[in-house]
């Protein structure tokens, strides 16, 4: 593995962030993940709220050890959201 795909921040108030029975495994490193803008196709395990907000509190998935080429390997379709989202606003 690579060292700078797995980092933990045990000083952090919040950690473990999400309930994990594997603290031990428990990445920091996408602290805030960078998939949530993509919606239903994030491929996480979330839920929508009664008022439409997408909560995170029941996924690990940018938290697994063994996710970091998973989440990177999608940062190419949040780069099209947000070219997207560029042209849409010029």
């Amino acid at each position: 593995m690579e060292h700078y795909s797995f980092i933990q921040n045990k000083e952090c108030e919040y950690f473990p962030c999400h309930k994990t029975d594997n603290p031990e495994d428990f990445n920091c490193l996408f602290c805030y993940c960078p998939l949530y803008c993509l919606g239903d196709k994030c491929g996480g395990n979330f839920k929508y709220t009664e008022s439409g907000i997408k909560s995170c509190v029941d996924c690990l998935r940018p938290h697994v050890r063994e996710s970091y080429k998973e989440i990177t390997g999608q940062l190419g379709e949040v780069m099209k959201l947000i070219e997207k989202n560029k042209s849409e606003n010029l």
